[in-house]
C-alpha cells in the first residue's frame, strides 16, 4: 500500500523499554506504507515521567506538542516547550524528562537507517 490513514482510536498502546511515568501511543510502523522506514508515535509523559539516558540505532525527531521536556545529551540540558523540537543522528545519547506540572504530549518520528 502507498499511504495509510489513522484516526485517533486507531491508535495502539505499546510498552517503550527505559521510559517510564509514560503512555505509549503508536500511530504509524514502517510496515503500513510499501517499504516504509518510518515510525511515528504519540507519547503522554505525566510530571516526572521520561526515558533513561541512552541511545538507540535510529534517527530520531521529538516535537513537543503540549507541555514542556527537559533534554539532557551529552552536551548539557535544554528546556523544549511546546512547538520546539529536537532531531538527532542514530546512537546519539539523550533522555528526556518531563520537568513541568503538567503533562506532556510529544510526538516522536523515528526513521530506520537504509539496508
Amino acid at each position: 500500500m502507498s499511504y495509510k490513514v489513522v484516526r485517533k482510536n486507531e491508535a495502539y498502546e505499546y510498552q517503550a523499554a527505559g521510559h517510564f511515568k509514560v503512555l505509549t501511543t503508536r500511530l504509524h510502523d514502517p510496515e503500513d506504507v510499501n517499504d516504509g522506514r518510518i515510525t511515528m508515535g504519540l507519547s503522554h509523559f505525566l510530571p516526572g515521567g521520561g526515558t533513561e539516558f541512552g541511545s538507540n540505532a535510529l534517527e530520531s525527531i521529538y516535537y513537543i506538542v503540549s507541555g514542556e521536556m527537559t533534554l539532557t545529551t551529552e552536551d548539557g540540558e535544554t528546556v523544549l516547550h511546546a512547538g520546539d523540537s529536537f532531531h538527532c543522528g542514530p546512537h546519539t545519547k539523550k533522555s528526556v524528562r518531563n520537568t513541568g506540572a503538567e503533562s506532556c504530549q510529544m510526538l516522536v518520528c523515528l526513521v530506520k537507517p537504509e539496508a
